[in-house]
């Protein structure tokens, strides 16, 4: 075990998580979001691919014994991607980033009903904390004196994306969990990316715009440091247990609201810190629980987009 090298990855990785998303949002301004899908997943194969070419580890990556498996889990996965990209189209990005942290809650929830775990009442308290600061961050895109009507805004809708794709990513972690049973983690992210990278292109038809370098530039970039944040992650975890590194990935928050304000000049509200607060802290509650239980099983990083 190497902690500081594991936290270094970490940070580095949220870093990097909350760049790409300040990419897919300026891309999502005028491409398509199957577009952004597509150049997220494709490109992002690329670097995960030569890091496996590097430790000739490459017929790992391809080989599977469990294609529908894999299926199931690319389901997911588009569902979530799209999900999420649609919410940072339409909300400020730290907004977008603070649903996305809303996942691991779900899973305890979905791990308690699809994989019969036993979640005792230290967990399920954290959930109900959780779901409570979802409602906080949900209740100003739903301010009719605010915004001029209920749910017809195009920031409600941002609102409903995000919290929509943390719950379909935590349906992707109960599949990843049941596929490291016998798949490589290079295999697992490989056809993550293939089936979500298949799902992008299958959008060509209802009009993708033709880029301009700037935009071509931000889409290529967006698959490329995707990919090398998921590998930064990974290796994080390979250093020390995701009860030690999760806390570490909130950091996120903190580069999505300075990016946010330096490029797209966002101010959030005071009350969005307020329940992003709260859903942190339900995370952690939940990361420490896992740590004093002696379990490692849980993925507590939010999914990778």
């Amino acid at each position: 075990m190497n902690v500081t090298k594991a936290i270094l990855f970490t940070l580095i990785s949220s870093l990097m998580f909350a760049a790409m998303s300040v990419l897919v949002r300026f891309a999502g301004e005028t491409a398509p979001v199957g577009q952004v899908v597509f150049f997220r997943a494709a490109f992002g194969i690329v670097p995960i691919t030569l890091l496996v070419l590097v430790r000739g580890e490459l017929m790992q990556m391809l080989r599977t014994k469990r294609v529908l498996g894999h299926a199931g889990r690319g389901l997911f996965s588009v569902g979530g991607m799209f999900l999420n990209f649609a919410s940072l189209a339409r909300l400020p990005v730290v907004d977008a980033t603070a649903f996305s942290f809303a996942s691991p809650l779900a899973t305890v929830v979905l791990s308690a009903i699809f994989l019969k775990e036993r979640v005792r009442i230290y967990r399920w308290s954290a959930v109900i904390l959780g779901f409570v600061g979802v409602l906080v961050m949900l209740w100003p895109h739903f301010d009719p004196s605010r915004y001029g009507g209920f749910a017809t805004t195009a920031t409600a809708i941002g609102a409903i994306c995000g919290l929509s794709g943390a719950i379909i990513n935590a349906g992707a972690v109960i599949q990843t969990r049941r596929l490291t049973d016998t798949e490589t983690t290079s295999s697992i992210v490989f056809y993550f990316s293939l089936f979500c990278a298949l799902a992008g292109l299958a959008t060509l038809p209802f009009g993708w715009i033709m880029p301009s370098p700037m935009q071509l530039a931000a889409l290529i970039a967006t698959g490329l440091i995707g990919g090398l944040s998921h590998i930064f992650l990974t290796e994080s975890y390979r250093n020390a247990p995701q009860s030690v590194v999760a806390p570490f990935t909130y950091s996120t928050m903190l580069w999505a609201l300075m990016f946010g304000f330096l490029v797209f000049g966002e101010i959030p509200l005071p009350i969005v810190f307020v329940g992003a607060s709260i859903i942190a802290t339900a995370g952690l509650i939940v990361v420490f629980r896992e740590r004093q239980l002696g379990k490692r099983d849980i993925d507590t990083a939010p999914p990778a987009p």
